[in-house]
């Protein structure tokens, strides 16, 4: 199958550069981290992994727009395109500048704005996870050493492991109370962050995640891993997520159920 491989190498051989970058600055102890205007920490390695992304493509895919999370919309150096390149270079800096195995770097190919292919590498836990539109989704050391994953079977809320974020985002949402009553509800509940929720979720060791905010870069890379591991991935009305919007994926039979709990605010 051809279809997005060449992409799908490219994004590894971008993740193998990301990880050198992002390991050699784990937990070392001249480590810089500053404050972004939204008071989120970025830390040295963080701009480090973008601007070495966006190195490789530019001379690789001049064509393709950039977007990253530190450095902004960058357009094609050979003209206008319709595919954009968009990069998280480390998805859980918090975990990262605390010593947190729990980060990786997001790399995803949208075309128009679907995104159509994803990676996920996550360096310090030695595992990654990708997929493709038609190719199929796949975790593993490396693209060489790789399983197929597939999403649960589960079907009902009380067999489901119910995975959640950003509690306090989700108070400020009036839909607090729902993600209790769903915590309470299901067989187990857990609060895995950042990408790392989304990825058991895919290899069917979860069956839910909820997130009530995340932008572009963030889920952009998740989106075609978890549909082609048979999953879905929306925002609260159903629809796609996008920029700054929620992000409810499930194994697919809960969905209906995870959108109906959490479709009305209690305010």
């Amino acid at each position: 199958m051809a279809g997005y491989s060449d992409d799908l190498a490219l994004a590894h051989l971008l993740a193998d550069t990301a990880d050198k970058i992002s390991m050699g600055r784990f937990r070392a102890l001249d480590l810089r981290v500053e404050s972004k205007p939204d008071l989120t920490p970025v830390s040295d390695a963080d701009t480090a992994v973008e601007q070495a992304i966006r190195a490789t493509l530019a001379r690789a895919r001049p064509r393709d727009g950039v977007l990253g999370e530190e450095f902004g919309h960058t357009q094609a150096a050979a003209g206008p395109g319709s595919r954009r390149w968009v990069i998280d270079p480390i998805d859980g800096t918090k975990n990262f500048v605390r010593g947190v195995p729990i980060w990786g770097t997001l790399i995803a190919l949208l075309e128009g704005d679907t995104p159509v292919a994803g990676l996920v590498s996550a360096p310090a836990l030695g595992r990654r996870w990708w997929g493709a539109l038609g190719h199929g989704a796949y975790a593993g050391k490396h693209q060489h050493q790789a399983t197929r994953i597939r999403v649960s079977g589960i079907r009902h809320l009380s067999d489901a492991s119910f995975c959640f974020a950003s509690l306090n985002e989700w108070a400020n949402t009036g839909r607090l109370d729902a993600i209790i009553d769903l915590s309470l509800s299901a067989w187990r509940s857990r609060a895995f962050g950042d990408f790392y929720g989304y990825m058991l979720l895919a290899e069917g060791a979860l069956d839910i995640m909820v997130e009530p905010e995340l932008s572009l870069w963030d889920v952009a890379a998740l989106i075609p891993i978890i549909t082609e591991a048979g999953g879905k991935i929306t925002d609260l009305s159903g629809r796609p997520p996008g920029d700054k919007t929620p992000a409810i994926a499930t194994n697919g039979p809960l969905h209906e159920t995870i959108l109906n709990a959490l479709a009305a605010p209690k305010r």
